[in-house]
């Protein structure tokens, strides 16, 4: 039974007996002690803490416990210590403007924990929203064990409160300015990407004024030109998708009866256009009909073919299969590149990465602004589906893409 419940329990016994012993009244009066409190039942709060991160976070990206529960701990036993520290009313004054001491020190628990938080995806509202939920499981699970609402007992609930701001405070801080940093570091990533594209159509559009070429000489230039401008498309097709899943109303979609096959084989086309020294297969089995937004379809595919062709090899096929199951159509895109390690297939769908090529600069395109497999999984996501990742020498990388039979 948690020590909470006992301690709960034995409150209750005293209260109602009014009779109690020296060694009881020692114990009742030290869950009134907040600071003893928290560091007593911390594993209880920390429980709580954790059950209401995995509702914030909707439990898309099937975060344990470990990763919801970071530097919780720390933040907590932080909390304890302040509330029993000694201030004065010019450091009280300070704190409640936001300024004491420590709250732009990138080194405390809940500074790295904001980090954490920008880095997982989270958003403001949901850091926010957990603080709040702590704030509130605190005060409901220690308030019974207080015997009266005696002035020692508010002092301490306003020591709480302060502390619990600053703590916020912090992680805000750090969470913002990581954000900040994010965007300063998109931006830059577009303006490198685009470059190349643009500079290439301007380069072959001034062969194509200035020379006299024959015929064949004309449709290579054009279809280079063609090249370029897909990169860039694809490119602004990541960056609207990017820029709807951040304003917090998911990836739009808009479901119609649709064959897959047809998509299928027109990424294929696609990628096989934008590298054509790349070889590409397509394998399907069954029905391959149903209610998906096609558009996003196409993203969805587009994305990951681009991806494999980019990161795979030439001597080997990437691959596309797609079969029917009992449970939908499961799809599979695989190339033969160097195996992907293990850290890096945990952060593999968050936005703005990207993995160095074992080629390195080979002449390949780089289509992507590192957004693209978390626009294929957020896709995948909004047709009730999901996708997953695994990586091997042996069987080489296979991105799979699990979509339910009927999407309504």
């Amino acid at each position: 039974m948690p020590q909470i419940f006992i301690d709960r329990f034995l409150y209750m016994i005293v209260q109602d007996s009014g009779r109690f012993n020296a060694n009881t009244k020692c114990v009742i009066k030290a869950t009134m002690k907040l600071y003893y409190f928290i560091t007593k039942h911390i594993d209880d709060i920390l429980a709580e803490w954790a059950r209401f991160a995995h509702v914030v976070s909707g439990d898309v990206h099937e975060k344990p416990d470990l990763v919801l529960r970071d530097y919780a701990r720390e933040i907590l036993q932080a909390i304890a210590v302040d509330i029993e520290t000694l201030q004065n009313p010019e450091q009280q004054q300070l704190k409640s403007q936001g300024l004491a001491p420590g709250l732009y020190s990138q080194g405390s628990a809940a500074s790295i924990h904001g980090a954490l938080r920008q880095a997982g995806d989270f958003s403001l509202l949901q850091v926010s929203a957990e603080y709040r939920a702590l704030r509130a499981t605190v005060l409901r699970l220690w308030l019974p064990l207080a015997e009266t609402m005696s002035e020692e007992t508010i002092q301490q609930m306003v020591r709480f409160n302060e502390s619990i701001d600053q703590a916020l405070s912090e992680s805000i801080l750090t969470f913002s300015a990581r954000a900040e940093h994010t965007r300063e570091l998109f931006l830059a990533i577009l303006g490198h990407d685009l470059r190349a594209p643009l500079t290439n159509m301007g380069l072959t559009a001034d062969l194509m004024m200035h020379a006299t070429l024959p015929a064949e000489k004309v449709v290579e230039l054009g279809a280079r030109i063609k090249r370029s401008s897909r990169m860039m498309n694809s490119m602004v097709d990541d960056l609207l998708g990017y820029t709807r899943t951040q304003l917090g109303s998911g990836m739009p979609t808009f479901c119609v009866p649709t064959n897959l096959l047809d998509i299928f084989r027109s990424v294929v086309e696609e990628a096989a256009s934008m590298h054509p020294q790349m070889q590409f297969e397509l394998l399907t089995e069954g029905d391959m009909n149903g209610s998906f937004d096609a558009v996003r379809m196409h993203q969805l595919f587009s994305n990951l073919l681009l991806n494999a062709a980019q990161y795979g090899t030439p001597e080997r096929p990437v691959t596309l299969e797609a079969r029917r199951g009992p449970a939908g159509i499961v799809v599979s895109v695989k190339n033969y590149g160097a195996k992907i390690p293990f850290e890096s297939l945990q952060s593999i769908f968050k936005p703005l990465i990207q993995l160095p090529t074992e080629s390195g600069n080979d002449g390949r395109p780089r289509t992507s602004l590192g957004l693209g497999l978390f626009i294929a999984r957020e896709v995948a996501i909004a047709h009730g589906g999901s996708i997953k990742v695994e990586s091997s020498t042996e069987l080489g990388t296979i991105f799979t893409v699990e979509l339910p039979g009927n999407n309504t």
